[in-house]
């Protein structure tokens, strides 16, 4: 269920931070910079012709491999979760996050220095009311393989319960909460740093990672008992060139820890930063034992498909109709068509990717009655099949990042069979099927229905194109 409550936020003036990529071990910067009112987290190369941009959300994700990577077509950003927990723990909705580089600074581990240029910059209060999407039910999900599970539970606002415990003699299990994102995470949570087993440190340098990582932004933990040639070794690794140990807790070169239980709140930042890729600030109970970025991911996908709907009015419907997903004038918001060629009234249902439900009255003031059949009335099929290909195209535009950049032209309409007349007073209804996509072509299925009888139907292909 989509809820408004107070006002969207920005920053007021440009800030950047510089620093080491932790798995490429390039140098690069990133400059936060202010947005309109409903743009989003958008990144932006500025290194790449063209400073393509690749808005934070989930359908843009590329891989979880040690961080969460997200990218379109050639442009691409990685490990940008520590970014987008700063952006979503100080609430900021709409921002710019210029790069000149592929993979965004490590700092120090954590999300502490982008919370620091953030709060430099100045957050302010635009127009537009924040839409929030409220769990009105309970759910949960499971990986057993890996030992992990997740319930989301409905809450008046974003609370956090954090479990964590690995299979190491070193590693002691560990709990937190965060029942205020607004009062807790800049103090209570955005310092802690990310960590990583020494065990972990030549197979994930073997796979060409963390050749930016250092002990200085990351906190290593340690096995028993390990020898001269072990540190040494690491020493190398890490071009150290100072003395390596290892302290009582069995922590490499340990500074003092941030919080007694600093691990299981890093684990707290990455999933605020991958809950960014829903696309609105959610209001629920998040209860986590174990998870990671990939299962943080899959949780946030099951969220997106149960309050797809949801989410796609709030996108276009400017105020909520009772039975209605798009209203008249959230059509319009989507197509480009206008009186008296815009043919469908409203959309009743919608699953994203898959169907559609498009409505039409008939009415006898329509301007095609005045010239087609006028001493008896009857809509030409070919504006039936017209308002069915409206319909579609509705379906595939909202597949776009912003629909209204682009149209949907049908390149082949095959099989169309009118099995019964529509007149006056008739309720035409459109059901569209996607079927699939291939060679940059959207194929789907669709029929027109009467009082439940199908009045049309036929096979259409359609390509998307910028306008």
């Amino acid at each position: 269920m989509i809820q408004t409550i107070e006002n969207q936020q920005t920053i007021k003036n440009p800030t950047s931070y510089t620093g080491i990529g932790l798995h490429t071990g390039n140098i690069s910067t990133v400059t936060f910079k202010p947005a309109l009112e409903n743009t989003g987290i958008v990144f932006r190369r500025v290194d790449l012709p063209g400073k393509p941009e690749i808005p934070a959300d989930l359908k843009h994700v590329l891989s979880l491999e040690r961080g969460t990577n997200i990218g379109i077509k050639e442009a691409k950003v990685s490990t940008i979760e520590h970014v987008l927990a700063a952006i979503k723990g100080l609430e900021i909705d709409n921002i710019i996050v210029e790069v000149d580089g592929e993979e965004l600074p490590v700092a120090d581990g954590s999300s502490i220095e982008f919370v620091k240029a953030l709060r430099k910059s100045k957050i302010v209060e635009q127009d537009a009311e924040r839409k929030y999407l409220a769990i009105t039910k309970p759910m949960s999900f499971s990986v057993p393989e890996h030992n992990v599970d997740v319930v989301v539970v409905p809450s008046e606002s974003l609370k956090i319960t954090f479990f964590i415990d690995f299979d190491h003699p070193n590693f002691k299990p560990q709990y937190t909460s965060m029942v205020s994102l607004r009062d807790e995470f800049e103090e209570g949570f955005a310092s802690a740093r990310t960590f990583c087993f020494v065990k972990d440190i030549k197979q994930l340098r073997t796979a060409g990672l963390i050749k930016g990582g250092s002990l200085d932004n990351a906190i290593v933990i340690g096995e028993d008992d390990m020898s001269d040639s072990e540190f040494q070794e690491l020493k190398e690794i890490f071009g150290y060139k100072g003395e390596l140990n290892m302290n009582e807790e069995k922590i490499l070169n340990s500074k003092p820890l941030r919080y007694y239980n600093e691990f299981v709140r890093h684990k707290v930042v990455d999933l605020i930063g991958d809950l960014a890729l829903l696309g609105l600030p959610l209001k629920g109970h998040i209860l986590a034992a174990r998870s990671g970025h990939k299962t943080n991911i899959e949780l946030i996908k099951k969220i997106r498909k149960l309050y797809e709907n949801d989410i796609i009015k709030a996108k276009y419907q400017k105020k909520p109709v009772r039975d209605v997903v798009f209203d008249n004038e959230a059509i319009k918001r989507i197509l480009p068509h206008r009186y008296p060629f815009l043919l469908v009234d409203k959309i009743t249902e919608f699953v994203a990717g898959e169907t559609i439900v498009g409505v039409k009255n008939v009415s006898s003031n329509e301007p095609f009655f005045q010239g087609h059949f006028p001493g008896h009335p009857i809509m030409p099929g070919v504006l039936i099949v017209e308002a069915m290909a409206q319909t579609g195209g509705i379906l595939i535009l909202n597949e776009c990042e912003d629909p209204k950049e682009y149209l949907a032209y049908f390149v082949s309409i095959d099989k169309v069979k009118f099995r019964k007349i529509v007149v006056p007073g008739d309720r035409l209804e459109f059901r569209m099927r996607f079927v699939k996509t291939k060679v940059g072509i959207t194929v789907m299925e669709g029929k027109a229905y009467v009082d439940g009888d199908v009045v049309c139907e036929g096979i259409f292909k359609a390509k998307i194109i910028k306008k």
